[in-house]
Order: structure tokens, then sequence, then C-alpha cells
């Protein structure tokens, strides 16, 4: 009997091993409960609009100092910092059973439901009681500490002290009916009720994104709904408009919607590619997943490019490593002539940052460094080597998580330990051994763009890319549970478009991220990755143009700052050139239904440079920045670092000292 060509055996294996994990452990598997681990399981319930680490420093502030609570982050209790976080709130996934000396009350965003079948969700036990009390849930017993909270799986009953709860506010029954959801290509739909709850089709994950809409990809597809007013809601990706109509379907009969969305431009027309280079399949989660749904979301995204990365989370284990191994070096069985899947490996170590790859040939021999007491050893530098030497395109991802000061090294990024920031990029980039920064991330965009512009402006050559971190395995945890390809970097591609041709245009710098605006940029006619050789004095023309509703303003920014700046459509600045210098363009505007990312819209290019007789651009301000960086990173591999030996620290800093050395030539 032949394999599944989408689930061949060893795929099909290790997922169900992912599934007894979930069934053992919930949605973290069974990883370590380090502090990204425990957020996560809390991101299960608390959307956007709810602050987790807020609460659980908050949490931490009474028992220590407020400049002390980081170093305490694993005695956070999490089930008590979601109560609080949510203020009294309850959301559709979580009731809330208030427990007070008066009694008991359950708080409910109650449910549509088409049947009499068990109504599964998740139950906060709130306590506001001076002494421990037991609640007992489907005949287990759960005891909730004094002023405590705890969250339980709830499906059919729940008692305090003996007297049962009146679960009625959780769920109202409806009339069943059907509707078949249709635009003749694949596209994500959403189709919800008048109190925002999401229906699905059978054995579709019920996905929520970021902003908390329900969604589904694939197209002709029927979906149970009740006989009631149903929105019907459908997108494809950055590329297109969004279309939606009210219909209310009539009981018992199905109810036929075609409904497409409209282009509101065509990349791949223009020679662009768009590509998400960080997405995994499986990486913890409610549903684990199987590749079938990375295909439905590539096409129903029209993702042109999408890396689909191994990675560990906590522990050893490598989570679709199988089908890294199964599929390396190949293209996806999903892929044709403007979609391309590829199996990639996201390597990680906390304290230095984490790597993506993409376009490996075959599986690496190491995946991390650094976890459960391991060795921080050797040094990313050494992983990035033989990713390159496997064929794969390297960037790191994610990489700075809050913004800081543009004027010196910023020790919010370099005072503490493992915060997965990519503190290595400094020195990888000064060797040459990293090919790009993904300045666009579920991260901070402007703090990273600002590490980007000084590493570029100090010299180094780095292609812009974009990481969405997207998991598939996720339903409802932010950016994480949103669909690949919310945030892309567009490569220009010569000839038609394959795994290399793709790696070719971003190792050329031809690029720009985004998570939604079309941004072209010029200079004296040249594009990104281009270099102008000019003498002193000499004057360029640079044009910007945009297309997307959601971008509020253009910027042009060379070395020395913002040069120019204007709302959208198109700006155009000239200046005198006396210097080596780069520019590039910046498109940004606030919250829009199209941007997923927390701060809004954005798009950035990566730079043209500007060469001045026959110098290239090394801003001294710039240059003792990195050197700056470099030297505030070896005092935190010395106070943070796990180590086996004198030799494995000094392997880092045999590293650090390379690049200062290249960095010192740089300088007048």
């Amino acid at each position: 009997m032949c394999d599944d060509p989408l689930l061949p055996a060893p795929v099909a294996r290790a997922l169900a091993e992912y599934r007894e994990l979930r069934d053992a452990h919930g949605p973290c598997w069974g990883e370590p409960p380090i502090p990204y681990v425990v957020q996560a399981w809390a991101t299960v319930f608390l959307d956007r609009r709810y602050d987790y680490w807020k609460a659980a420093l908050r949490q931490l502030g009474e028992r220590h100092p407020p400049e002390q609570v980081e170093q305490y982050l694993d005695e956070v209790d999490v089930e008590r910092a979601v109560r609080d976080a949510l203020a009294g709130d309850v959301l559709d996934n979580l009731a809330a059973l208030r427990l007070t000396p008066e009694g008991f009350a359950l708080e409910a965003d109650t449910q549509v439901v088409l049947d009499d079948r068990p109504f599964r969700t998740s139950l906060l036990l709130d306590s506001s009681m001076d002494e421990p009390v037991t609640v007992v849930v489907d005949g287990t017993p759960y005891e909730v500490a004094a002023h405590g909270a705890k969250v339980v799986p709830l499906e059919r009953d729940v008692s305090v002290g003996g007297q049962p709860v009146d679960l009625a506010p959780l769920r109202r029954r409806a009339e069943a009916a059907a509707i078949r959801v249709r635009a003749g290509f694949p596209c994500r739909w959403s189709v919800t009720g008048a109190n925002g709850q999401g229906w699905y089709p059978d054995g579709a994950p019920p996905k929520v994104d970021s902003q908390r809409r329900p969604y589904f990809h694939g197209d002709d597809l029927v979906v149970a709904v009740p006989a009631e007013p149903i929105t019907v809601t459908v997108a494809r990706g950055m590329e297109y408009t969004t279309s939606e109509l009210v219909v209310t379907p009539e009981s018992g009969a199905e109810t036929l919607v075609e409904l497409a969305p409209e282009r509101l431009y065509d990349a791949a027309a223009r020679g662009w590619y768009g590509g998400d280079l960080h997405v995994h399949i499986n990486w913890m989660g409610e549903e684990p997943a199987a590749p079938a749904l990375a295909a439905a979301a590539q096409h129903g995204e029209d993702l042109h490019v999408l890396n689909l990365v191994a990675g560990n989370v906590s522990s050893e284990r490598v989570y679709d490593v199988e089908a890294l191994a199964h599929w390396a070096g190949e293209d996806l069985p999903w892929s044709d002539d403007r979609h391309v899947a590829r199996m990639g490996v996201e390597y990680r170590n906390d304290l230095v940052g984490h790597v993506t790859a993409f376009g490996v040939r075959k599986p690496p021999r190491r995946y991390h460094t650094g976890f459960e007491g391991t060795v921080d050893w050797p040094p990313n530098a050494v992983a990035l080597e033989e990713l390159r030497a496997l064929g794969a395109v390297t960037g790191y991802g994610h990489p700075f998580h809050t913004v800081f000061a543009d004027d010196d090294p910023p020790d919010v990024v370099l005072d503490s330990g493992r915060d997965c920031s990519a503190r290595e990029i400094v020195a990888d980039a000064a060797l040459g051994l990293i090919d790009t920064l993904d300045v666009l991330n579920h991260s901070s965009l402007a703090g990273t763009a600002g590490v980007y512009r000084r590493l570029i402006g100090a010299g180094n050559r780095l292609a812009v890319t974009a990481d969405t971190d997207a998991v598939l395995s996720f339903c409802r945890r932010g950016t994480a549970s949103s669909p690949p390809g919310w945030g892309r970097v567009y490569a220009n591609v010569a000839g038609p478009l394959t795994a290399e041709s793709y790696t070719e245009a971003i190792l050329l710098g031809r690029t720009f991220a985004t998570t939604g605006p079309w941004l072209e940029l010029t200079v004296n006619g040249h594009c990104p990755g281009d270099t102008l050789e000019l003498a002193p004095g000499q004057h360029v023309e640079i044009v910007v143009s945009s297309i997307g509703p959601e971008v509020e303003s253009l910027e042009i920014r060379t070395a020395e700052g913002v040069l120019a700046q204007g709302p959208p459509g198109r700006l155009v600045a000239m200046t005198t050139v006396n210097e080596p210098t780069y520019v590039v363009a910046v498109a940004s505007g606030g919250p829009h239904p199209r941007a997923t990312h927390r701060s809004g819209a954005y798009a950035h290019t990566s730079p043209v440079y500007v060469d001045v007789a026959g110098g290239h651009v090394a801003r001294e301000a710039d240059v003792r920045w990195c050197l700056a960086w470099l030297d505030r990173l070896e005092v935190l591999l010395r106070e943070h670092g796990t180590f086996g030996s004198a030799a494995q620290l000094d392997d880092h800093l045999d590293l650090y000292e390379r690049a200062r050395a290249v960095y010192r030539k740089r300088l007048p």
C-alpha cells in the first residue's frame, strides 16, 4: 500500500505521537515549562486584548523588588495570571465559575450549538474565598487555593460542595442549516454568527487569527451553521481585497454562497514573489497539524514561497524533523509554478538568537544548543557555516522584542538572559556568516529596523526578509495562530519561480518585507540590491511608491537618517551625495484589518547601496555602535552563558574578537 504523498509513513507516525503528547499534557505537549512555554499555554486563552506578561510581573512584584521580578519568571502562577489578565471578563472558550463567600455563579459567553452532543470547553475556577475550596468537574475534584485560580476542561457537569452548577449559560440550541462556500479558487474564509462565533467545515481546526477572526482555507466547502443570519467573509492573502456577504440559511437545507475577493495588486506579474520564511507545522498547540493543512494555507493565501521549519521548543525533541528528513532538498508535493514549499530549519539558542534556513539540501547535524541546562556551545556561527554548506540562505528570526533608543547600544536587549534576541548577528554579519535579518516579524518592528539600519550603516550587506513564526498546530494564539504569510518578503526573481531562483534573489538583496503594502524604491532607476558608483557631488533622484489602503506615510532613509517623508502613493526626493551611503524606503500605517501585527501596517526595503569614489558605506557612528554591542555581548555571555569549559566560552569570545577586527578596519 502506497503512502499518502502528503502524509508519508514517518510523518504519520510523528503526527500520531504529537497527538498522544497533546492528549497527555495539553497544549504544551509536556515541554519543560520555561517562560515562553508557560506563556504559550496562557495565550491559548488570552487574545491580544489581555496582557499576560503585565499580570504575571504584577504578581511577582507582590513578592520581589520590581527591578528583580524578571529573574523569577519560573515562579509565576500561570492560572492566576490568566485570571488577573482577564480582569473579570469571560471568553468564548473560557467560562468562569466565580467562587465567593456568598456562593458561586457561572459566567459565560454563550455559544450556539446545533445538537445535544456534550459541549466541550474550558472553565476558569476563580476564588475570592479566604480558604481553599474543592470543585468537582466531570467527576474530578479540583482544589482551588484561597484567592486562587485554576483552568480545567469541562464537558458534562460541575458541582461545589455537592451542589450542582447550572450550565445553561454555556450554550444555546439553534436549528441546523448548512452553507456551501465557493470562490472558484482556494481562499481564506470566515463564517461567523451574530455573536462572533466561528463555524468550520468538518475536520477543519477551529483557528482564530490575532484579530479574533475565525478562518479556514479551501474552496467549495460545506459548513454546518445555525439557521440564523451568518456573515461570510472571503480573503486571499495580502494581494487581494476582502469581500463579505450576510445570509440567512434555511433550516435543514444547504445554501450556496458564491463570493470571491478582488486583486489589489499582482506581484508575480511584476516578477516579484512573496514568501514566509519561518512557519512551523507543529510546535505545541491545541491541534497537531498534518502537511495537508500547510498546503491548504499556502494556496488559500496565494503565498508564493513557504518555508516550513523543523525546530525544538524547550527540550531535545525537534518537531517535524521527520518531514525534513523525508523531503529535504525537494519541493513539497503541493508546489506548482506559482507556489514553492520547502522544509527548512529553525536553529535555536535562546541566549544569542534563532536562525532560520531556507533551501537546505539535507538535514543538519545540530538543531539547537543551550536547552535543559546544556551548554551554549558552539556559537551560532558554526551552525551558520553548516547550513550554508547545505545550500541554505540564512537569517535571524523574531530578532528584537522591544523598542529602544537609537543612539546607544541597547542595554534593554543586552542586560538580561535568555529572551531569544538575535544578539550574535552583530558578529555574524561582520564576518559574512549571515545573509538576512527578518526586519518584519512578530516582535518589535521599530527595534529590529533600528538594528538593521545600524548593521548596514556599519558596512554589512544583509537583505531584508520576513518571518511570521506562524504555528499551524495552534488555533488561538495571536500571530502564531494567524495564517502563514501575514508578513512576507517579496523577492524580485529572474525567470521562473524556483527555490533556487528565490534564494538567489534574496542573496542579491532584491527584496522588501511587508504586512500588506506594496512598496517600490528606485535610486537613479536602480532597485534594492543594486550598487551605484558615484563621484562626490553627484545628484540622485529617489522615487518611492506604494499600493495599499493601510499605508499612511512613506519615508526615505539614508545612513544619516530620514531624508524625506510624505503621504502614501508616491514620494520623490533629490539629494547630493558626498559620502558613501545607502537608501531604503519605509511604509507605515496604524491598525488596519489588513495588518496583523500589533504595530499596524509596515513595509521596509533592502538598500540601494551608494558607493562614492570607490568607497563603501561604513558610517563611523554605526561602526562604533557595533563595537560597543560586542563589548556588552561579551559581558552578557560571561554572566548568563552555560559552558562546560573555559575553551567553550573562548570560542564565542574569539568570534567576537574577529568581528571587532573587521569593524576596526572600517573606522577612519
